[in-house]
C-alpha cells in the first residue's frame, strides 16, 4: 500500500500510514456504524494519520449524506467536508467521496466553488473539483465538467491528467460527439496520459487515429 499510494519522500502521499485493511472491509464497517457517528467523531476519523481510518470515515460520511434528505442537514455535512478537505489527501479518498457529496449537493446550484478549487493550485482540491463533476456527467450535464477539464488539462501532475481523461471518457460514454468535439479542439495540447484515459474505450482504429493526430 505505501508503494501503491506513493508515500516515499517527495511523492504525493509522503508520510501516509497504512494498516492493510481492505476497502470492502472498510465499506462494511462504515455501513454498520455511520448512523451512530457524530460530527466530532467524523472529525476524529477524517483527520486520523492512518489512511484506512480516513477512508472509512469518509465512506461513512457519504452514507450519512445519502441518507440525509433535509437540505440544511446536507449543507452541514457539505460544510464539514469542505472544512476538512485538507485531510482528503489522496486520490482514493477524493474519488470515494467528492462526487457523492459535493457533486450531488451542487448539482442544481452555482458552481463557483469548483472553479475556486481549480484555481487553488492545490492538487487534491483540484482533483476534488474535477471528480465532483462525475455526478453532473451521470445526470447528462457536461458544461461545467468540460470547462473544468479545459482549465485542468495541462496540470503538471499525472494524477490530474488521469482525472481529466477519466471524466472526458465518462462524457463520451454518454455523448460521444461531445467528447470528440472537445478532443478535436484540445488533443494536440493535452498530456498523453489524459488523452489515453479519454480514448481508452474507443474502437482501436479511431484510438490510433487520435493518438497520431489524424482527426
Amino acid at each position: 500500500m505505501p508503494k501503491f499510494f506513493k508515500t516515499g519522500p517527495g511523492e504525493y502521499g509522503e508520510g501516509d500510514q497504512f494498516l492493510g485493511v481492505t476497502v470492502p472491509d472498510q465499506r462494511a464497517i462504515a455501513k454498520l456504524f455511520f448512523k451512530e457517528i457524530s460530527l466530532e467523531e467524523f472529525a476524529f476519523l477524517v483527520r486520523h494519520p492512518i489512511h484506512e481510518v480516513r477512508l472509512t470515515g469518509l465512506l461513512a460520511l457519504v452514507y450519512c449524506y445519502e441518507k440525509t434528505k433535509n437540505e440544511l442537514e446536507q449543507k452541514e455535512l457539505v460544510d464539514f467536508y469542505l472544512a476538512n478537505l485538507d485531510h482528503v489527501n489522496n486520490w482514493d479518498l477524493i474519488d470515494s467521496s467528492s462526487h457523492q457529496i459535493l457533486g450531488h449537493f451542487y448539482w442544481k446550484k452555482e458552481k463557483t466553488l469548483f472553479y475556486e478549487l481549480t484555481d487553488s493550485g492545490h492538487l487534491w482540491r483540484q482533483r476534488a473539483a474535477m471528480i465532483s463533476s462525475y455526478f453532473w456527467i451521470k445526470k447528462g450535464e457536461f458544461a461545467d465538467a468540460l470547462a473544468l477539464a479545459e482549465k485542468l488539462k495541462n496540470h503538471p501532475h499525472d494524477l490530474m491528467h488521469k482525472a481529466v481523461g477519466w471524466m472526458l471518457r465518462e462524457i463520451g460514454n454518454r455523448d460521444f460527439e461531445t467528447e470528440m468535439e472537445f478532443l478535436k479542439k484540445h488533443y494536440q495540447s493535452m498530456p498523453r496520459t489524459a488523452l489515453r484515459y479519454a480514448i481508452k474505450k474507443f474502437a482501436e482504429d479511431l484510438r490510433q487515429d487520435v493518438l497520431k493526430g489524424n482527426v
